[in-house]
């Protein structure tokens, strides 16, 4: 047997109220017809308890525009994964804060995409998003639900970023995640511009690296495994926290997470399931196989866990067992998941 992941993303829905340049889920405003029933979501989470899972993300769509997210949500917190959320922040008040930390929730991340209310509003699709959002937080802080910021690092969000960070530390974050953007269907479709170049990634990188030194909360960057390298090559050390808390994030000394061991799986809201959002490669169906047996015996996750098989540059750098690259961009730009990282700057 292969041990499981650590986490698991569950996409309970397509349904969302917004309409992101980006989305990786290609969320729609309705709920599509083949989505796991309550009954079957239930049976999913568990064979994620009885797998042994840790950690478990209820991903959308908006996780809150579902009718039975609740029912669901304090299932899988009463099984004993600790169950947290990302949502786009619009539709939480008080009353909805309240319920979800009711529900077992021990986390929520909002996703903030500018310090600038037109910057999140153009890249989220309504006017006043911003504003909902930032209601959302406040909401979560006046119930003692923690929170964190999710952040999508793009060339129009680029020269906020240091004011990104800075908001999420003023607000009360337990962390700020900044998501390197891949160019998943949507983001062809709507805003490849927004792609960053090479230089681009490794100055930001560079610059969040050296901000970690002061900044009070972690600094994570989904999407880009060379970040935990420089954090490495220039033995940051935080002031406000023990250096050793770094290694929690994603891909310190070990690269990818994509359908490795203790890494990560991400399961659709019809029951597919893939490596990972940023690496959408079908791998089967918990309709007609588990996702233990999936993760168990999918050649396509053998191959992904073999380091020696990745090609070009990644396949022979020093670093490869230790980063790995983003197979997740590999794939969307090259259609080979063993590529080189076309966004890697290391070669």
């Amino acid at each position: 047997m292969i041990a499981p992941p650590y986490l698991v993303s569950y996409s309970i829905t397509r349904k969302c109220n917004l309409k992101c340049k980006h989305c990786y889920s290609d969320a729609t405003d309705t709920q599509a017809y083949d989505e796991l029933s309550t009954i079957e979501a239930k049976g999913l989470l568990d064979n994620l308890a009885k797998w042994g899972i840790k950690l478990l993300i209820f991903d959308g769509g908006e996780p809150l525009c579902r009718d039975d997210f609740f029912e669901i949500a304090k299932y899988a917190s009463e099984k004993g994964m600790r169950t947290v959320v990302g949502s786009n922040g619009v539709l939480i008040d008080i009353e909805m804060a309240n319920r979800m930390k009711n529900a077992g929730i021990q986390m929520v991340q909002i996703s903030i995409d500018g310090a600038k209310p037109e910057t999140h509003d153009s890249f989220r699709g309504e006017d006043g998003a911003f504003y909902k959002a930032m209601q959302g937080i406040k909401a979560c802080k006046e119930v003692g639900l923690p929170f964190q910021f999710g952040m999508v690092i793009r060339k129009q969000s680029l020269p906020e970023i240091p004011d990104m960070l800075r908001l999420a530390v003023e607000s009360g974050a337990s962390a700020a995640e900044f998501f390197d953007l891949v160019q998943v269907p949507r983001v062809k479709q709507n805003c490849p511009e927004e792609i960053l170049s090479k230089d681009e990634r490794k100055s930001i990188m560079e610059w969040l690296a050296e901000a970690q030194k002061e900044c009070p909360i972690v600094i994570r960057v989904p999407g880009c495994p060379m970040y935990p390298l420089i954090l490495k090559e220039r033995r940051i050390q935080p002031k406000h926290f023990p250096p050793h808390v770094l290694r929690r994030i994603p891909y310190y000394d070990r690269g990818c997470a994509a359908g490795i061991p203790n890494g990560y799986i991400t399961i659709l809201p019809n029951g597919d399931v893939i490596p990972c959002m940023l690496l959408q490669i079908r791998l089967g169906n918990i309709r007609e196989k588990s996702v233990i047996n999936i993760w168990n015996e999918s050649p396509i996750l053998s191959k992904l866990r073999l380091r020696s098989l990745l090609e070009g540059e990644c396949g022979r750098c020093s670093y490869k067992d230790i980063c790995v690259g983003c197979r997740g961009r590999a794939y969307e730009e090259t259609g080979n998941m063993l590529a080189s990282d076309p966004g890697c700057w290391l070669a």
